[in-house]
């Protein structure tokens, strides 16, 4: 901040003194060619006369002088002016760098700082969000890793400790629980290549209706077994350029889901239907149900409606957040929506045609 004044005071001292030289100077050049008469010339004859050396070395002094008050008054100003909302920015800048990512640079100067300082600010608010998704990724990982390794290491002791015998059920179980592990790993990590856009998708026109029926004929078996009806009511679809493996995985999800949540007895849906721009595909059940909370959330990552059955229903907490991940990397959006608990759940999501 103080060689931003220093500078300026520099700058507008030169330019003064530039200016009220070239004043000076047409001045002096004025006052060499007015003609002056001397009465004791022999012929009388006018002469041309300026002003005295010293009178011009003290108008040039004064000049220096007068630039240099000016410039260093005019310097301060101005770099207070300008310099103080920069060294706003650079403070809240070595906050953010200490780790506060709640710090906010003030809005104030001209109108460009004020848009500086704006997108300053966007960009450590963006941050501050970002730390918190990392933060909370962190525990919900810890989180979800725990349990099943948890689970591994307590047989695994029991087994050396000779409290039971390694026999075929307890190695189903330790299968069971690494099965587990490698499915939440999986997912994180197709999770993390669709939202950082690196998701490879291998789009081609793809039969809609021959999809959706091979999908609901693999979880049928599921669905018998649970006691739950499944109804195919989609429509004849037009040829959509999608991924058609990564849809499949879409579907599979929300199918899955819904079974997991509907009870024996309890129907689900599959509607598809066109748009004007667009193909909806939608899973509706007769299960649970979701109150308005959990509609804005349930495409969260390792979000749970019900945390205390879930993880023995089977899920992760990230099938739909991979659906939301998938479909957004097609140019399409999801949408869940519930009448309330215990009225079912419709989950839709929206496929561009093109």
């Amino acid at each position: 901040m103080n060689r931003l004044w220093v500078r300026l005071a520099l700058m507008i001292t030169a330019v003064l003194f530039l200016v009220f030289f070239a004043q000076f100077a047409s001045i002096m050049i004025e006052d060499e060619g007015r003609a002056v008469v001397d009465p004791d010339h022999p012929t009388g004859l006018p002469e041309l006369a300026g002003p005295p050396r010293e009178e011009i070395a003290r108008r040039l002094l004064n000049f220096v002088a007068l630039s240099v008050v000016v410039g260093l008054i005019g310097g301060a100003i101005i770099g207070r002016v300008v310099s103080r909302p920069i060294g706003d920015l650079v403070k809240a800048a070595r906050h953010i760098g200490a780790g506060d990512r709640s710090v906010r640079a003030p809005l104030r100067g001209s109108r460009e700082m004020k848009e500086l300082a704006t997108s300053f600010n966007m960009m450590t608010a963006d941050l501050q969000r970002a730390e918190l998704l990392r933060n909370n990724l962190m525990a919900d990982v810890s989180h979800e890793l725990r349990s099943p390794l948890t689970a591994l290491e307590g047989n695994l002791r029991a087994v050396l400790d000779h409290v039971y015998t390694l026999d075929e059920a307890e190695v189903a179980n330790l299968y069971g629980q690494t099965r587990h592990l490698i499915r939440i790993v999986n997912d994180l990590r197709e999770l993390s290549l669709a939202e950082n856009h690196q998701l490879r998708l291998e789009k081609q026109p793809t039969d809609v209706n021959a999809l959706i029926a091979e999908t609901v004929q693999a979880i049928e078996p599921l669905a018998t077994d649970k006691g739950v009806q499944l109804i195919d009511r989609v429509e004849a679809l037009p040829e959509v350029l999608i991924d058609p493996v990564r849809i499949r995985q879409v579907l599979f999800n929300l199918l899955s889901n819904s079974l997991r949540h509907t009870p024996a007895g309890g129907s689900i849906t599959v509607s598809g239907t066109v748009g004007d721009k667009d193909v909806c595909l939608a899973v509706q059940d007769t299960g649970e149900g979701l109150t308005a909370e959990q509609q804005a959330s349930v495409f969260d990552r390792f979000y749970r409606g019900d945390k205390s059955r879930s993880r023995e229903s089977g899920g992760t907490g990230l099938g739909l957040a991979i659906v939301k991940a998938i479909v957004e990397a097609h140019g399409g959006h999801v949408e869940a929506q519930s009448e309330g608990i215990g009225r079912g759940s419709t989950f839709s999501i929206f496929l561009p045609e093109g």
